[in-house]
């Protein structure tokens, strides 16, 4: 068994689809903008697990997100091979980090903003 498709809770998932893609790099898998259903995938792994840029206009989902955002943790974790040079490429973007590289007890990371209602967590791999 493995995973082949999760999802993250957004505020608009075109908004979020040309974040994703534009910004983070990610390529489309699925997008049906009539539907609001935009999927994307890492371009390291194309076959690989979609992420769905799910909408939040499920009262639950949205109260989660929300809550989650408030209290400042990330509600997925993207693996990359240089987190100094990645945090550099996008904060030249202009992507807004909450967190800027930092060692931890379990390697590096650092956290941004998708401007879509998340944190998303970077992790050295």
């Amino acid at each position: 068994m493995k995973i082949s498709l999760t999802s993250i809770p957004v505020n608009s998932p075109p908004e979020a689809f040309t974040f994703y893609t534009e910004v983070l790099g990610f390529v489309k898998r699925l997008s049906m903008p009539e539907a609001n259903v935009f999927i994307v995938v890492s371009p390291e792994e194309p076959e690989g697990t979609g992420l769905l840029l799910e909408p939040n206009d499920n009262p639950l989902s949205k109260n989660f997100q929300e809550g989650v955002y408030k209290q400042g943790i990330p509600l997925i974790v993207f693996g990359v091979g240089d987190l100094q040079q990645e945090y550099e490429k996008l904060k030249a973007k202009g992507v807004i980090f909450k967190k800027p590289p930092t060692k931890t007890e379990w390697g590096f990371e650092a956290v941004l903003d998708d401007t879509c209602g998340n944190y998303i967590q970077l992790q050295q791999q």
